[in-house]
């Protein structure tokens, strides 16, 4: 019986450890499942709030789409209600690219002074007024004048909404949110489109007018979105708003340590600024990091426009009616074709350029826009006239802008404003816009003299080739930045050897922390 009494002791004594391990398991396994559950819901409402964010900034984006795609048909009445010349539609058609170069340059510099997002707001403006007088225009001088002032405002705000959303996003979904501006010019280019179909049956002295007063209506919005979305986490903290600064950094980011790193990155990178030169001497007289900066950034911005995509955008009327096609309605048509496609693949681009990376993307961008570019040429030049001719032209001008629209198009927007540091972010974004307008302007304003000097086909050739180079630039100066703070972007430029040796350094070393943790975790 003792014997007995002491295993019955000893099993009951072991039932109270086990109950006691089972109680505490369970305990732990709640509050996990709680904590879980409560990062599950902050996570949500972190990526609905930067969603947001990066909705309401890039809304001018959606003005220099609009004026990119309504001007293609437009100037089709133009040219018949003021009775300009070729060579003043070239004028008026590339001027706002050119002239968007002094928005630019004066974005990064007010953005920098007054802040990000109130700069948006003057960039609306400022387009607003343009947009009335081009509406109202009784000649081609006051038009020019309407569309100047567009130039400026275009360019102010697509230079500022990108910076904005890279400097507000959380690292793991910065590339996605970044690629909105992208989205949204390609919105407003099938709204362009759009607009040109549905008022092309008024008289032509009114129907240009209307097309040109709808672009005034995305502007009116923006005035409202500043009122909502935050301002720069990275302003402020060089404005010396720190408090400011994690309040905006506890909504953009998931986890709460997160935003204190964050915050601690932005703190360590303007102290460094602050001891540096001024922002222009340091970019016009480069070390060799900025200047590795510089190449890559400025680099694939002037690339993204000398493959032609504004020639093929702004002209294609022009290119179809070479290939064959004649009626104005059915030109109008095809061009809605091109637009549905441009709009359509940038979402493919927004779904997987935080999984696949930047440089997958860009390497099958450039790679088909070769391919398309040299269909445009091949078949302008044996098939023009006939009906395959025209579907051939067709699918080449829809290929080619999907593939735009899947890597070069959103991605050299992301990858320059990412790769410059806090000091030099707005102001090199800036020299890198000028840059991609400048070329934008020389190809607009002289793509069709051009056509006309060596045939529609030679010019295509002529995009074939630098479209063969930008891939070579891909590949030799774009480094990838998937995942990586934009704090372990800027150390990424400071090593001297080939990208990718140090990508794989960086993405062993990413494995090696995550397996270390998850054997912390079990132990």
């Amino acid at each position: 019986m003792g014997i007995q009494e002491n295993d019955i002791g000893t099993k009951n004594k072991y039932r109270r450890m086990d109950s006691e391990v089972n109680d505490y398991d369970e305990d732990d396994v709640l509050v996990a499942v709680q904590n879980k559950q409560t990062q599950h819901e902050r996570s949500k409402k972190t990526r609905k709030y930067v969603f947001a964010c990066a909705v309401f900034a890039s809304l001018n984006n959606v003005l220099l789409g609009y004026d990119v795609g309504v001007m293609s048909g437009a100037i089709i009445f133009i040219q018949e209600d003021l009775k300009i010349t070729e060579l003043q539609e070239e004028i008026l058609i590339g001027s706002l690219s050119i002239i968007s170069i002094l928005g630019s340059l004066a974005g990064g510099r007010v953005s920098d002074a007054v802040g990000r997002k109130w700069s948006m707001g003057l960039a609306a403006i400022i387009f607003q007024i343009g947009a009335a007088i081009m509406t109202l225009a009784p000649s081609f001088e006051f038009l020019m004048i309407g569309r100047l002032l567009a130039g400026v405002g275009i360019g102010f705000g697509v230079m500022i909404a990108p910076v904005y959303i890279t400097e507000i996003s959380p690292a793991v979904s910065r590339g996605t949110f970044t690629s909105f501006p992208e989205i949204f010019i390609n919105l407003g280019i099938l709204l362009g489109y759009v607009s040109n179909y549905a008022f092309s049956g008024l008289s032509s002295h009114i129907n240009w007018r209307v097309m040109l007063a709808v672009g005034i209506l995305p502007s009116i919005f923006i005035g409202f979105a500043i009122f909502i979305i935050p301002e720069s986490p990275r302003w402020l903290v060089l404005q010396n708003r720190i408090d400011e600064a994690r309040v905006v950094l506890m909504k953009t980011n998931e986890i709460e340590s997160e935003a204190e790193d964050r915050l601690s990155e932005i703190l360590a990178s303007a102290e460094s600024g602050n001891k540096e030169t001024a922002v222009w001497r340091e970019l016009l007289n480069p070390t060799p990091v900025v200047r590795r900066m510089l190449v890559t950034g400025v680099g694939i911005l002037c690339f993204q426009q000398i493959t032609g995509i504004d020639a093929t955008v702004y002209y294609s009327p022009e290119i179809l009616q070479t290939a064959g096609v004649q009626d104005k309605s059915k030109l109008l048509a095809a061009t809605v074709a091109v637009g549905i496609s441009k709009t359509a693949f940038i979402m493919v681009a927004i779904l997987v350029i935080d999984k696949v990376g930047r440089k997958p993307l860009l390497y099958v961008s450039t790679i088909g826009m070769t391919v398309c570019l040299f269909g445009i040429a091949v078949t302008l030049s044996l098939f023009k006239g006939g009906s395959i001719g025209v579907a051939l032209v067709i699918l080449f001008v829809c290929g080619n802008v999907a593939f735009f629209s899947v890597g070069i198009g959103p991605i050299c927007v992301v990858l320059t404003s990412e790769i410059f540091p806090l000091r030099l972010r707005a102001q090199g974004f800036a020299l890198g816009a000028v840059g991609n307008r400048v070329c934008s302007g020389i190809v607009a304003m002289s793509f069709l003299s051009v056509s006309h000097a060596i045939s529609m086909a030679g010019t295509f050739f002529i995009f074939t080739m630098v479209s063969a180079l930008s891939v070579v630039f891909v590949y030799k100066y774009c480094p990838e930045t998937k995942g990586k703070s934009l704090e372990q972007i800027e150390l990424l430029f400071q090593k001297e050897h080939d990208w990718q040796d140090h990508e794989v350094e960086l993405s062993d070393t990413r494995h090696l922390v995550q397996n270390q943790e998850k054997s912390t975790f079990v132990q």
